[in-house]
């Protein structure tokens, strides 16, 4: 009798909770778990939040100690990055010059930081974050320097000015557009959060230009804008979104487009894959649309369905988009979706002075598309029951 293997080529959450789906689900065969990090499966949101501020430690927030591998006889193939995919043999190749075959294989590759194309970006100095050992020399960072300039006033760019702030280092941060968080939130509600970092002590410069990272002696020693304004730093994240990690899934030949096309059971065009995490582009079942969310959500509960796909189980992802953050006092969660190209407006019940509300997005018709929560809880449910119920609301009666 010929055992299945089944192998997951990504190191994250999705990675970890797929791995922990396919035994939950009683599936008896081979797993290998493939990841290009050196550590165990981690989540990654207490990188820029609670690990910046020296509150967690890796251990904390690792999905499963070693022994939890071991006795679920999953193997872990550490610091080693798949380099190719044969589908026709259905191997993945190694760096090593081997192979590994798989009967059915998952994608959760994840994604990397932006990179700019500017003088002085490869510096001494200059960071980027998306892993344990960027948040690590983020952290040391903090403790050492008087100044540090942002490039970008996106989630990760605000989250770390707020660890920043809370270490005693003077922020400044570029952003390009005229808001921070203008495409995830719209002009109203990035007003908050630019006010919130303005109320903290930041140098918040919007719509504006960065001509280059000016260095001494091969380090960082500020930025310099298009006018010719130099800010002083004494070191530099470079914050400006990310790339998802779709190549492997490009060379195979399979659909892509912004990230690896899959169906609501997130099988992508070879019926033998999925693909899971931020790079799974799926045709949603409840919002009609083609969505691919860069968020801590999808990593999580998006595994379980995927490992029923995997063992030719029906199953249909259908969870609401959702993403948090936290910055300073202020606690915020995001329910649902709102396209780039839908229009929207807000309508807000609370106090956005205090930053204590509830804003709504609502289309034309008066259906509430997304809901987010500022220091207002255990309302999620209620939201995304609005949501689902895909009926027009009065917006005086929210």
């Amino acid at each position: 009798m010929t055992t299945s293997r089944f192998v997951i080529a990504g190191g994250g959450l999705a990675a970890a909770k797929l791995a922990e789906a396919l035994r939950a689900n009683d599936f008896d065969g081979t797993v290998t778990l493939v990841s290009a990090e050196e550590q165990l499966p981690y989540e990654r949101p207490p990188l820029s939040k609670e690990h910046l501020l020296g509150k967690k430690a890796l251990s904390d927030f690792t999905v499963n100690p070693a022994q939890w591998y071991l006795d679920h006889h999953i193997e872990v193939m550490l610091g080693t990055t798949v380099t190719g995919l044969d589908r026709s043999t259905k191997t993945i190749a190694l760096p090593n010059a081997t192979t590994l075959p798989y009967d059915k294989l998952a994608l959760a590759t994840g994604s990397r930081p932006r990179l700019l194309r500017l003088p002085g970006a490869d510096a001494e100095g200059v960071y980027v974050l998306r892993t344990i050992g960027e948040s690590d020399a983020l952290l040391g960072m903090l403790g050492s320097a008087r100044r540090l300039a942002i490039i970008g006033a996106g989630w990760i760019g605000l989250e770390v000015t707020a660890a920043a702030r809370a270490a005693g280092v003077e922020v400044t941060v570029l952003e390009a557009e005229s808001v921070p968080l203008r495409a995830a939130l719209g002009a109203e509600m990035g007003e908050v959060f630019a006010d919130l970092h303005r109320a903290h002590g930041v140098d918040l410069r919007l719509g504006v230009k960065v001509g280059e990272i000016t260095t001494a002696d091969g380090r960082a020693t500020g930025v310099r804008l298009d006018d010719g304004t130099h800010i002083e730093a004494d070191a530099v994240l470079v914050a400006v979104g990310a790339r998802p990690n779709i190549e492997l899934a490009a060379d195979a030949g399979l659909a892509v487009e912004g990230g690896v096309l899959v169906d609501e059971s997130l099988a992508t065009s070879d019926p033998d894959i999925v693909a899971v995490g931020d790079i799974a582009d799926q045709q949603h079942p409840v919002l009609g649309q083609r969505i691919r969310v860069e968020h801590w959500a999808n990593a999580l509960n998006q595994p379980a369905v995927a490992a029923l796909t995997m063992l030719g189980k029906p199953a249909v992802y259908d969870r609401l988009p959702y993403f948090f953050t936290d910055q300073y006092d202020l606690g915020m969660e995001y329910t649902g979706y709102v396209g780039p190209k839908q229009r929207a407006r807000v309508v807000v019940r609370g106090d956005l002075g205090k930053r204590e509300f509830v804003a709504y997005w609502l289309d034309s018709g008066n259906r509430v598309l997304a809901g987010m929560n500022v220091n207002v809880w255990d309302v999620t449910d209620k939201i995304k029951q609005l949501i689902l119920s895909a009926e027009a609301v009065d917006p005086d009666q929210l």
